[in-house]
């Protein structure tokens, strides 16, 4: 199961650390929603998910405040008991001396935020949808082309890397090249990154690697990118017939997400990213809306039609 330390999340999200004495480095966090914990404070933990970040907002803090000493003890040594990860207090809420008491005893970090409660969840249930998603490593390069995610996939020595190199040449921008991290951020998103060693560089046979933020700027990488489209390349077959007018659309599939992908056979003389460049624009095209393979069919039924029609006259 993926999971992330917690400490990486308090540096993320800025977060103060109430309990300093309570050692945080070993905490990961495997879940990413996070748990407000309204009903619990009320003794209700039917189906109580113990492994999320439990979040105390302005309601929460002022129920807790309006009950007698005795009771806070109650509340927070069951809350706690359940070994959650940690307990955020949002728009900067001071917990009072009971619950740091509390908190010691069970080992149970504190932490602190300026934010307000729903930004907070918002903006932390994000990044952790994103660092906790599953992932995968394939082999191929990701380039972003005109906004899309292009992920360019062949055999070793295809020539994959010289089209990315001709594309940011032509002022796209690199993501990854040989080794591209997917992670499943939804069920219709697919994001793809870099693994840190070979972040930015590329591998060029006969030069070497070749460190594209280096030599054509910062303007040239991007981090992160949306995979909205597979271009697979191969070595041209003459006996295999390949697709001309592209009305009906080929998928490939990674972690259950099904991605447009176009099978690109290569010859000599071919431009490898004027193809890609192609692609990636008739693909925002369909997507809002304008298909080329279609205007043409309608464009020969028409005329077949009005064949017809003088025919009959």
């Amino acid at each position: 199961m993926p999971s992330i330390a917690l400490t990486r999340l308090i540096e993320k999200m800025k977060l103060e650390n109430l309990t300093p004495e309570i050692e945080v480095k070993g905490i990961r966090l495997t879940q990413p929603d996070l748990n407000r914990p309204a009903l619990q404070l009320t003794g209700y933990f039917e189906h109580f998910d113990a492994t999320r970040l439990q979040v105390i907002g302005f309601v929460e803090y002022t129920y807790l405040e309006g009950l007698d000493d005795r009771r806070k003890r109650e509340v927070y040594d069951e809350l706690m008991e359940y070994e959650v990860p940690a307990i955020v207090f949002c728009r900067e809420l001071i917990p009072d001396p009971i619950c740091v008491s509390a908190a010691r005893v069970h080992r149970v970090p504190l932490l602190s935020t300026r934010k307000s409660t729903s930004a907070f969840m918002a903006e932390t249930i994000r990044w952790l949808n994103v660092k906790l998603a599953p992932c995968i490593s394939v082999h191929g390069v990701l380039v972003d082309v005109y906004g899309e995610g292009v992920l360019i996939t062949g055999e070793s020595g295809i020539g994959k890397s010289e089209a990315a190199l001709e594309l940011i040449k032509r002022g796209h921008r690199l993501v990854t090249d040989d080794v591209v991290e997917l992670r499943k951020v939804s069920d219709d998103t697919l994001v793809g990154s870099a693994p840190d060693v070979t972040k930015h560089l590329i591998e060029l046979r006969g030069i070497g690697i070749v460190d594209v933020k280096a030599l054509f700027g910062a303007s040239s990488v991007k981090d992160t990118q949306t995979i909205d489209l597979v271009i697979r390349l191969e070595e041209w077959d003459k006996d295999k017939e390949y697709d001309r007018l592209g009305l009906e659309e080929n998928y490939t599939e990674y972690l259950g997400n099904k991605i447009v992908c176009h099978n690109i056979p290569i010859r000599p003389g071919r431009n490898l990213a004027i193809i890609c460049e192609s692609a990636a624009v008739n693909h925002r095209q369909k997507k809002m809306g304008y298909n080329a393979a279609q205007e043409l069919y309608t464009r020969v039924q028409n005329s077949l039609a009005r064949r017809r029609d003088e025919e009959d006259e």
